[in-house]
C-alpha cells in the first residue's frame, strides 16, 4: 500500500478536532450512506460488525434523545444536524454464518455472555472510531460523546430488540470558534514501548 499524504494525515489526524460547536449546514442522506459505506469495510474480530448505527437528524428524533443526555451535551447535540447513536448488536454472533462463512464462528459465542459482551463491545467501539475517521475523510466533523444515560437511550430507541447503546457521536460542519485548545497528548515515551 502507498503511504496516504500530509494533506490526507492533517485531514483524518494532526488538523481534525472534536467538535463542540455546530454551523447552520445540513449532512444529506447520500452522505450518510457514503459514510457508512466506509464504515462497513473496517476490520471487526471475524468480521462480526456488531455495531449498529442510528442517525438522529429529525426534531423528533433528537426530543426522545434529549433527556438522556447531561446538561452539557443537551445545548451542543440539540444543534449538531446529526447525532450517531453507536450501538451494538448483543446477537451479532446469529449474523455469522453471512459475515464469516469460512467458519462456525457463531458457536464460539452461544452461550459465552462474557465473549458475547467483550467482542460486541470492542468491535462495534473500533466500528464508531471508523465512523470518526471516515467521516473526517468525507469533510465532515465529528464530536464523540460518553455524556448520557444508556438505559434512557435505550428504552427510547431500542425496546424490544437486542441493541445496546455503545456512545454517540455529533456529526456536521464544526463551527471553530467553539473549538477549545488542543489537549496535551503523550510523547512516544511516555505512551509506548518497543519490546
Amino acid at each position: 500500500m502507498t503511504p496516504l499524504d500530509d494533506l490526507a494525515l492533517n485531514t483524518l489526524f494532526r488538523d481534525a478536532r472534536t467538535h463542540n460547536g455546530w454551523l447552520d449546514k445540513p449532512v444529506t442522506t447520500e452522505q450518510l450512506h457514503a459514510l457508512y459505506d466506509l464504515v462497513k469495510m473496517g476490520p471487526t474480530s471475524a468480521n462480526s460488525s456488531p455495531a449498529r448505527f442510528v442517525f438522529v437528524t429529525t426534531p423528533e428524533g433528537k426530543a426522545k434523545l434529549a433527556p438522556a443526555l447531561s446538561a452539557g451535551n443537551l445545548e451542543k447535540t440539540m444543534k449538531a444536524p446529526v447525532t450517531v447513536i453507536v450501538a451494538m448488536d448483543m446477537t451479532f454472533y446469529e449474523h455469522l454464518p453471512k459475515l464469516f462463512p469460512h467458519a462456525d464462528a457463531r458457536v464460539w459465542f452461544v452461550g459465552n455472555e462474557e465473549m458475547i459482551r467483550i467482542t460486541a463491545l470492542r468491535n462495534s467501539s473500533l466500528q464508531g472510531a471508523y465512523l470518526i475517521l471516515a467521516a473526517r475523510a468525507l469533510g465532515l466533523d465529528t464530536g464523540a460523546m460518553s455524556g448520557f444515560d444508556a438505559k434512557k437511550v435505550d428504552e427510547a430507541f431500542f425496546a424490544g430488540t437486542s441493541f445496546k447503546s455503545n456512545f454517540l457521536v455529533n456529526l456536521g460542519y464544526g463551527d471553530p470558534s467553539k473549538l477549545f485548545l488542543r489537549s496535551p497528548r503523550f510523547s512516544f515515551e511516555e505512551a509506548a514501548q518497543i519490546v
